[in-house]
């Protein structure tokens, strides 16, 4: 017995609003990559005073996504938007000493990033297997990275930035993964957003690892 006309199979449904929800996650995340990029130029000569403001500004807009999600997807576009202009002008005082001091290392960091985004997300996103658990391990191992950073201002350890750092890409390796399903499995168009700024997040902080243990290696 044919299905009647205009039929769509549930699975086919679910593969278009997959494939729908993908699109307009990563043209999302390359928004706020170009926003990213001129907060980071306007604020190239900013003093750190106003780049802390910036970034807490930055994550304001994180919050206020959360609750806009549910009501306005142009009100969590637009806090997307500012969340990507304000994040570059917190960073821009980091780039700008890299830009001066050693710029060979912003594009290897670059380009090791994009490999690392590239072979950790799309990995996530094949896999059949849940990531939950990896979800709450490295959220946890975050906490101690955070907590690890803290201690390092106050205590002189031996290659301390560098284990910091490589501590940083395998947490994120695990988070970047989790992100990807999540982007699969998500089947609301309205997380997109959201979706968006947790990847955009996952690539700027391994960016900043790899940057640190680049500029390490050349000195």
């Amino acid at each position: 017995m044919n299905p009647p006309y205009g039929y769509q199979s549930p699975v086919v449904i679910s593969r278009d609003r997959t494939h729908t929800l993908f699109a307009q996650t990563m043209g999302y995340v390359a928004l706020t990559a170009g926003l990213f990029a001129l907060g980071a130029y306007l604020g190239r000569n900013l003093t750190g005073g106003v780049a802390i403001i910036s970034y807490l500004a930055s994550f304001g807009c994180l919050i206020g996504m959360q609750f806009a999600v549910r009501r306005s997807t142009q009100l969590t576009v637009g806090l997307l938007c500012g969340f990507g202009v304000l994040i570059g002008l917190a960073i821009a005082p980091t780039l700008s000493y890299y830009a001066a001091t050693d710029p060979q290392a912003l594009w290897q960091a670059g380009g090791a990033t994009a490999l690392f985004i590239a072979g950790f997300g799309a990995a996530g996103y094949a896999t059949r297997r849940d990531l939950t658990v990896v979800a709450r391990i490295s959220f946890w191992a975050l906490v101690g990275l955070i907590i690890f950073g803290i201690v390092l201002i106050f205590v002189n350890i031996p290659n301390g930035a560098l284990i910091y750092s490589v501590l940083g890409l395998v947490i994120f390796a695990g988070l970047t993964m989790v992100d990807f399903q999540r982007l699969r499995r998500t089947k609301d168009v309205r997380s997109a957003p959201l979706l968006a700024a947790s990847i955009f997040l996952d690539i700027l902080n391994v960016f900043l690892f790899f940057l640190q243990i680049v500029s390490r290696s050349s000195r």
